[in-house]
Order: C-alpha cells, then structure tokens, then sequence
C-alpha cells in the first residue's frame, strides 16, 4: 500500500541508550511539550514481551499516539513485525512528528543505518541520533556496552541524565573521553524540545518499498483473575521475565521490594495496583526501587531482566511463585475481562 502525501519525510528522532538511562522519563517530558497544532506518533521497543513503558507513558499522551513493538531490540528494522507496526501506526496517526524508543540492549548506529533505507526512504526524514546515558554511573567508571559506546560520535545529542548530583567538570571530561559532539544534563530526562537536534527539510520522495500491512492481533482475554499470563524473551546473554495480570490483584509494594531483593537482576520495572493505589517501580541493579503514581489502569504489568540463568525455566517458575505471594487479595472472578 503506497502512503499518502501526509506520510512524506515526517521528522524522526530515535532515542537510544543503555537500560535504566531515562529514554522514556525524556520521552514523557518531550511528549508535555507537544504544539497544541502538531499530532504526534511514539513507536517504543523493548527487549521483552510485556510493554512497560508504554503504561509509563500514560497519562502524557494527549496528541499522541503510541504504538509497541516488544520482543528484542528493533536492529533489524526492515523485518516484517517493525514494518507492520511502524506502518500501522503511521497510517492511523499521520503524524507531523515520529519519536522511537529503542531497547537498551539494542545497537544505535545499526538501526540509524537502517531507518535511512528502504522502505522508509522517503517516508521518515530522519533526525540526528538522541543517545541518554546516566550520568551517575558513567562518572563512577561504567563502561557502556560496545554497540552503545560506537555510536556515540554519531549523536547529535548527548543528554547526561540523573546529573543533579554530578561534578560539572567531571561531567565536561566524561563527554569530551567519549568523543560526545553536543550534551546536555538532565535530571528525570527534562530537556526542551527546542534543543533537539533537527536537519533542514529535505525534497518530498516518493516511498521506494511498500510497506507492509496485516491485521492487528486480537486482544488476549481473562480466563480469571489469578490466570497470569507470563511471557519470556531471551536473547544477547539476556532473558526478561514479564508478567500481566488483571487489575483486580492488589499488591504490597515492601513485599514487591522484598521479593527484588531475593535475587540477581539488571533491570526491574512495572505498573502495579498497589494498596496506595496504581504505582509504577523501576530500579536498576545496586540501587534502589523508584515507586512514582502511575495513571494507567489497564492491568498489572512487571518485567524483569536478568543474566540469562542456567535453567531459566526454574527462574521463572520461582520468580512467579514468589511474586504471586505479594498479592494481598484476589478478587471477584471476572472471565470476561480483556488485556
């Protein structure tokens, strides 16, 4: 299906960075600066099956409309998934701006090659490369992964995340060993839409390649509200553990602390219906679980990511048990509630 006018060199900004950096605490924070007049289209990866970041951004979408592709890192873009996603969401949003979300596991410079290429020549004028990174452990000596660490000097913004803490100077030495060619410091991703890098507009192109189209996935339904559905995704040395769950089940959230605690992870994050009400958490290894209100309302989510274990089938099989044991209520069973 060849697009309309409208889907013609739509600006494009990929957001990238390692897990827990703050990719989508910027993304919520551009979304606020939205032109009343300018609709806009979010497209989020990430490297598990259950979607937490898009209930993260809940709440900031007026204007906006938001799309998931789950399940690994978006490097191979011209796949039939991403092309169907990207494609769908497109077509139902014709947005004036496009803002992806890359998994923290993914490889920056290798999606921006590809974004460049059909069939998205002509479709998305794509902008300089956004690279978060988190301030606190860069300053302390952690290294960033290879593919997060080559395509640094092809970001047209670095944003120092979390650097309320952070030595300026130490920080100006950081970017300058990295190689970084513009930065900014953020605290909870707060940066103006203003200095995001852009690229004068180019000649409108015809789309080189269709894209792909298909029918959305029907919605999965309760069978009850203690039928959990869990989901696994391993790849790369990783595997996330995600669950969704009717949001009927209440949790404690010092037992969810205490079940994090229990274990070995990378990142842990989620949208929970706590007994204070709906909170999200988010935490990386070493420190401590953020809670913040959450708007969202659809159902629980939680995500884990680990060092893929040796058996990860136990992993999961006890990780779920313990989990369960931080519902403090089940509720009326109500099979016709859907995701």
């Amino acid at each position: 299906m060849n697009p309309t006018p409208s889907l013609q060199q739509i600006p494009t900004h990929l957001i990238a960075g390692p897990l827990g950096a703050g990719k989508t605490s910027l993304l919520r924070h551009l979304m606020q600066q939205r032109p009343a007049h300018e609709v806009w289209a979010v497209l989020v990866n990430e490297f598990g099956q259950v979607g937490i970041d898009a209930a993260l951004l809940k709440g900031a979408e007026s204007g906006v409309q938001i799309a998931e592709i789950p399940g690994g890192c978006l490097c191979c873009v011209n796949g039939l998934p991403f092309q169907v996603g990207l494609g769908r969401l497109l077509r139902r949003a014709r947005p004036q701006r496009l803002f992806i979300e890359a998994s923290g596991l993914g490889h920056p410079a290798v999606l921006m090659q590809q974004l460049a290429t059909a069939p998205w020549l002509g479709v998305l004028a794509l902008q300089p490369l956004i690279m978060v990174l988190d301030a606190p452990r860069l300053l302390a000596g952690t290294p960033l992964a290879p593919s997060q660490a080559a395509a640094i000097p092809e970001a047209g913004l670095i944003v120092l995340n979390k650097s309320e803490n952070s030595d300026p100077d130490a920080a100006r030495a950081a970017m300058a060993a990295l190689g970084a060619p513009a930065w900014v410091c953020s605290v909870h991703g707060a940066v103006s839409l203003d200095a995001l890098p852009r690229l004068p507009a180019g000649p409108q192109q015809a789309m080189e390649t269709p894209i792909a189209d298909g029918p959305a996935a029907p919605p999965a339904l309760w069978r009850s509200p203690d039928d959990w559905h869990c989901f696994q995704q391993d790849q790369d040395g990783h595997t996330s553990i995600g669950w969704r769950i009717h949001p009927g089940q209440i949790f404690a959230a010092e037992a969810i602390e205490q079940w994090l605690s229990g274990f070995a992870w990378v990142r842990a994050k989620g949208v929970l219906h706590t007994a204070t009400g709906w909170q999200a958490f988010n935490a990386l290894a070493g420190e401590r679980v953020q809670w913040s209100a959450s708007e969202w309302r659809r159902d629980n989510r939680a995500e884990l990511i680990i060092a893929s274990p040796e058996n990860p089938r136990m992993t999961r099989q006890g990780l779920e048990k313990n989990l369960r044991a931080a519902v403090i209520n089940l509720p009326i069973k109500d099979p016709g509630t859907s995701l």
